[in-house]
């Protein structure tokens, strides 16, 4: 039996095949373009999603020489929180509003100070951002009103690939809480919410688990991609969810870092919790069970741009990376700020930049490289202490994306938290855990928990250095006092 796990990125769409071991076959992945017609505006055409993934999954089975009678059942990991919007006759009413687009403030400022963040967190645990879905449709209501009445379904984006290959509109548990229209602690829409929205159920999909069957690739797509019209299709995961399960992220007590070009700290629990402040995300895990995740917005971004755009006379990431272990724990005391695109969490603010603070007349770059590392693990810690307020367990952090590729950073990571860090057997990703989805929802094994014991290994872990732990608590307790004591001057430099 083979497996398919369909990642539908921002910027391309990569596709995984796997065997009922979960080994890796094959991959393939399409690009598209994103469009960005105003400054904060971002969006992308839904059928761009729909021909790179039917090709990229015609090019795998052709690819693999595998029969379609062999393709049991399809995965998806979907990128989060975008407004896609059909008519009556299932055409895309306009072009898809993404998870980073910024144009929601003021619906923001009406869901969590008119109609009250404690009333929106009571009806889906939490509170409005710009990235998440509804306000997203309260904009079209505003903006667009000829467009939302015209509106027959609302989906999020793997979700229409999913009616595009079988026909049905259905989502899952873990896509649907970023919505802010969906009831988290109850798994299911919340009609309190629908009223906000002036939107009706029977807009909205039909709620599954992420490993439930929700349909069949239809016969006509089936025949073009290569597949048969017997392959099932899962629930899928948002992405962070599938990537969590791609890491075997599922159980309490192991956390899940991405250090991609935004940094995640992901804790699967066994209960429904809400933090005071809605500062951490309170989301349905794709295992059944319940998450709560942090995020911060540059993090592998904040290397990039130190190494690309500050240090462009070499852009050597490894000469760099090497120099900064010569630099101190600490780094001989300046401290960063990684705030290059404002921060969700914890302060969920659009404003706050980025700093260097500490520099002196012996600041050398390899201190300032390494204070971009810790700055980042810093940041992530910021979502570490939430956790840690809600009594969630932490035992193992297992570390993921491209800043998992140095040894130093993983050191750093494991020194400011005080747990040990693991790296696993899969590159893959939320591909990988789409195809997990896959492989539970076909019967091969009865829960996503014990598919992920079988298929999911650690095969390096980084120890914290008990003298290290020591020594940033320090450093950390001033990064901590930096955000409050400069609020008002990240506001106040917009204008300059």
């Amino acid at each position: 039996m083979k497996f398919l796990g369909v990642d539908l990125g921002t910027s391309s769409v990569k596709i995984i095949m796997v065997d009922e071991e979960g080994k890796l076959l094959s991959s393939v992945s399409k690009e598209y373009p994103v469009s960005y017609p105003k400054n904060g505006w971002s969006e992308q055409n839904p059928e761009d999603w729909w021909n790179g993934t039917k090709e990229g999954i015609r090019e795998l089975m052709e690819k693999s020489k595998v029969s379609g009678e062999e393709v049991k059942g399809i995965g998806f990991s979907g990128q989060m929180h975008g407004l896609v919007i059909l008519d009556k006759d299932n055409n895309v009413l306009r072009p898809a509003i993404l998870w980073n687009d910024q144009r929601t403030q003021e619906e923001c400022d009406y869901l969590n100070n008119e109609i009250g963040q404690e009333k929106i967190s009571k009806y889906t645990g939490n509170k409005a951002l710009t990235g998440f879905t509804a306000p997203k449709v309260l904009w079209v209501r505003k903006h667009e009103k000829e467009i939302f009445d015209k509106i027959a379904h609302i989906l999020l984006p793997k979700d229409y690939i999913r009616f595009k290959l079988t026909g049905e509109f259905a989502s899952e548990v873990s896509d649907a809480s970023g919505t802010l229209f969906f009831d988290v602690e109850n798994r299911q829409w919340s009609k309190e919410m629908m009223d906000i929205l002036g939107i009706k159920e029977e807009q909205l999909p039909k709620m599954y688990e992420s490993w439930e069957v929700t349909g069949k690739v239809t016969k006509e797509v089936a025949e073009y991609i290569g597949v048969s019209s017997e392959t099932v299709v899962v629930g899928g995961g948002g992405d962070q969810a599938a990537g969590a399960i791609g890491t075997g992220t599922v159980d309490a007590g192991i956390l899940s870092v991405a250090l991609g070009t935004s940094g995640v700290v992901f804790a699967s629990s066994d209960s429904y919790a809400v933090d005071d402040e809605n500062t951490l995300h309170s989301f349905c895990h794709g295992n059944g069970k319940y998450h709560q995740m942090g995020v911060m917005l540059s993090a592998a971004s904040s290397l990039k741009w130190w190494v690309e755009e500050i240090n462009e006379d070499s852009k050597d990431f490894n000469k760099l990376l090497a120099d900064a272990e010569k630099s101190t724990v600490g780094s001989n005391g300046v401290i960063f700020l990684p705030y290059l695109t404002g921060e969700r969490t914890p302060y969920s603010d659009p404003n706050a930049k980025g700093v260097f603070f500490g520099l002196n007349i012996t600041t050398k770059r390899e201190d300032m490289t390494r204070a971009v590392l810790e700055g980042v693990a810093f940041g992530l810690r910021d979502s570490l202490e939430i956790l840690k307020s809600l009594n969630v367990p932490i035992e193992e952090v297992r570390v993921s994306g491209g800043g998992a590729q140095s040894p130093l950073w993983k050191q750093i990571l494991a020194d400011v938290f005080n747990v040990k860090v693991s790296m696993i057997n899969s590159k893959e990703g939320p591909a990988y855990g789409a195809a997990i989805l896959a492989i539970v929802g076909c019967g091969v094994y009865p829960t996503v928990d014990e598919a992920c014991k079988n298929l999911i290994k650690v095969t390096e872990t980084v120890h914290p250095i008990a003298e290290n732990v020591a020594k940033y608590e320090k450093p950390y307790e001033v990064y901590r006092k930096l955000y409050p004591a400069l609020k008002d001057s990240f506001k106040a430099i917009n204008n300059i």
